[in-house]
């Protein structure tokens, strides 16, 4: 197994990667460098679009064009054009843009856009997870709040079978399961699944879930930030591989390549010290490996309907 590195400039905070088998580009959100990118594997072209705030999940659209969840709501952006177009805000009385922004997510197999959002300063676990649908009338969109008590959200994925949502509280060192129903995009009976240590002066430590993907053998692969490695764990929770990267802060991870055996790592430069900034293998770098295991393909947005 030998991990390669892009060759694509550091970001400087990578999240949401997502493979896009027509296109076969990789796409991902550098948060702090308000720029959604895409890079061909086969040709090296690397493109970017600039975003008026922080962009930090994105998922294609069955239309055609990229979903993207900015600080205050959901956009769609014509790759073509580099425009913006609202879909939906999320509500201000429960989403305060001075203190929160969206943060990870991705799409169901139903088609409809789930993100969660952070709080910055991590004072109260106002953080919460939406998720974005057609409105029942057919016209426009709607955003419904789906679960709360959250700092920073991550981890957002959904079990082969679609029966299970998993969903991180990163600086909690906690990954949750839910039940869901696909059909109707409720989730319920939630409960932790996987507790990791905290940093302790001294003490061994292995990082914190962020972002992740699963495989098709409903395997969690997540990113563990601070910890240099990406975890392979079972449904069961039980760690099966672990893949040492050459960054302190790995953030998410997803599957491409033609048969979904390459795993893509984005990774964070912002806030890290300047011997890791300026490292041969700088932070912020996209990684690739091959693996053994074949990875879910990403879900479009087609607005369906609760």
């Amino acid at each position: 197994m030998t991990l390669e590195r892009l060759p694509l400039p550091p970001s400087e905070l990578g999240e949401s990667p997502f493979w896009h088998p027509e296109e076969k580009s990789l796409y991902w959100c550098d948060i702090q460098g308000h720029t959604v990118n895409a890079w061909n594997s086969a040709n090296g072209e690397h493109r970017q679009w600039k975003t008026p705030s922080e962009p930090a999940c994105c998922a294609p659209s069955a239309g055609g064009n990229i979903v993207i969840g900015l600080r205050d709501g959901f956009y769609q952006l014509d790759t073509a054009s580099g425009d913006l177009t609202l879909l939906a805000l999320l509500p201000p009385d429960q989403h305060d843009t001075r203190r929160l922004r969206l943060n990870d997510g991705r799409c169901d197999a139903a088609g409809r856009f789930w993100a969660g959002s952070m709080i910055t300063p991590r004072t109260a676990p106002d953080a919460a997870l939406w998720c974005l649908s057609a409105a029942a009338d057919g016209t426009g969109y709607t955003v419904r709040h789906m679960a709360g008590d959250n700092f920073t959200a991550n981890g957002l994925a959904f079990s082969p079978d679609n029966r299970v949502m998993y969903w991180s509280n990163t600086p909690e060192h906690r990954i949750d399961r839910f039940d869901f129903d696909l059909a109707t995009g409720a989730i319920t009976h939630r409960r932790p699944w996987v507790h990791f240590d905290r940093k302790v002066d001294g003490q061994p430590y292995g990082g914190r879930p962020d972002g992740a993907a699963v495989d098709v053998e409903g395997n969690y692969w997540v990113a563990m930030y601070e910890g240099a490695c990406v975890l392979q764990l079972s449904p069961t929770g039980d760690v099966l591989q672990r893949i040492a990267v050459p960054v302190q802060c790995p953030t998410m991870v997803c599957f491409g390549g033609e048969d979904l055996r390459t795993l893509y790592i984005t990774s964070a430069r912002a806030g890290r010290p300047a011997e890791e900034q300026e490292a041969e293998v700088p932070a912020g770098s996209l990684f690739s490996v091959a693996v053994d295991t074949t990875g879910l393909a990403v879900q479009k947005f087609t607005a369906s309907t609760f």
